[in-house]
């Protein structure tokens, strides 16, 4: 079953015993906006899932599953 993209950033985030600063730094994407993603109040740019993928080193599409999509 597919995560959502929140929950599933929050997961390989962890997994990796990164803080939201770690992954800030290695993203240039502010802590604030991080948090937002993992709540799920804010969708990322395609531009940000490819930082956010490669800094978690995944690929990007494991992280595009999980993001709905406005019908």
């Amino acid at each position: 079953m597919k995560q959502e993209f929140h929950t599933q950033l929050r997961q390989l985030r962890e997994e990796r015993n990164f803080s939201l600063e770690d992954l800030s730094l290695k993203t240039r994407i502010g802590t604030g906006k991080l948090e937002n993603y993992e709540s799920g109040v804010d969708t990322p740019s395609v531009q940000s899932i490819l930082k956010l993928s490669n800094a978690l080193e995944v690929p990007a599409s494991n992280l595009l599953d999980g993001i709905r999509l406005p019908t």
